[in-house]
């Protein structure tokens, strides 16, 4: 298995993000994006999805959440395509649904190249704390768009705290499978011969 790792930094007027991941991780997290509750929720997606992961984010907080949260989303999804290469040997497909209480999140996932992203579900509040619960949704669309992976996700339930974070670890575990090593295959998971 090769070194599954990668190093992606962005700068734009908005934000400035460096990031690390370790695919084949211990589920190590050391996040700093100034937003608490999106701290909170990457440090569950790395211990979840035994993922090691460094994030260090400045942006225009002064304006709004929005920027910071969907640019982490992007630099994420950047650092699994990277890391990934060209998906020879992983699993590819998996599907992963995580209860929180009484929030039940589901999540499809083809790592495939091909990006997609299909969602279906809402959040019972429209805040949790300072965070814009919507914001959940699109930074995991940021994530697949870069990522190149077709993903299908729902969520219900009366708790947005618990809805977004069953949906974090959803992802997590789905990632955590999809990703992993087939001993069994040494080339590309598709009939084509290549993910693309």
């Amino acid at each position: 298995m090769s070194d599954r790792r990668a190093r992606v930094t962005r700068e734009t007027e908005e934000t400035t993000i460096e990031l690390t991941l370790a695919v084949d991780g211990s589920g190590s997290a050391s996040v700093d994006t100034g937003i608490g509750f999106l701290d909170h929720m990457l440090t569950s997606l790395a211990a979840h999805g035994l993922f090691d992961l460094t994030v260090q984010a400045a942006g225009d907080l002064e304006i709004d959440e929005h920027h910071t949260v969907e640019d982490v989303g992007i630099v994420l999804g950047s650092a699994f395509d990277e890391a990934l290469g060209d998906r020879s040997g992983i699993v590819r497909f998996a599907d992963r649904s995580v209860p929180l209480d009484e929030a039940l999140a589901s999540v499809v996932v083809d790592v495939s190249g091909r990006p997609g992203y299909h969602w279906n579900g809402s959040f019972s509040q429209e805040q949790v704390g300072a965070f814009t619960a919507q914001l959940a949704e699109h930074f995991w669309e940021s994530v697949a768009m870069h990522a190149g992976m077709t993903v299908h996700a729902t969520v219900a339930g009366n708790n947005a705290h618990h809805e977004i974070e069953a949906l974090f670890k959803a992802f997590a575990r789905a990632l955590d499978d999809a990703t992993r090593i087939d001993d069994r295959r040494a080339d590309a998971p598709s009939t084509k011969g290549s993910i693309e």
